[in-house]
């Protein structure tokens, strides 16, 4: 195969690739947790200490998730008391926002990518 028909055959799966790539970030993410995942949640169940345990949990969950999907950019283990520290910070910025936004946050910061996942 000469070098010119390597180069262009490369070139159309960088492009296929980067297509898939674009289209897949648009697809929105199906989070299975809490009927209730508003940052409003989390901060009310500052007060209930078993409710905050499990909503840190699936926080927990999630980076777990990511880890299992993301073998090469892992979270390393974290504290408890991050987790929480991190959520409240975030909601505490975006009052309106979801919780689950703050899990997934999380994942990018403390896995080294520093960016949102794409796919």
């Amino acid at each position: 195969m000469s070098r010119c028909k390597f180069s262009q055959r490369t070139a159309l799966l960088l492009v296929a690739v980067a297509t898939s790539h674009a289209g897949a970030a648009t697809i929105p993410v199906k989070i299975l947790g809490f009927d209730d995942m508003s940052c409003r949640a989390w901060t009310e169940s500052k007060a209930d200490a078993d409710e905050r345990a499990l909503y840190v949990g699936w926080v927990r969950g999630v980076l777990t998730g990511h880890n299992y999907a993301n073998r090469s950019q892992q979270v390393s283990a974290m504290s408890s008391g991050t987790i929480e520290k991190h959520v409240t910070r975030y909601c505490n910025d975006n009052p309106r926002g979801e919780f689950s936004d703050a899990a997934f946050r999380l994942s990018d910061r403390f896995s080294g990518r520093n960016e949102a996942i794409t796919k």
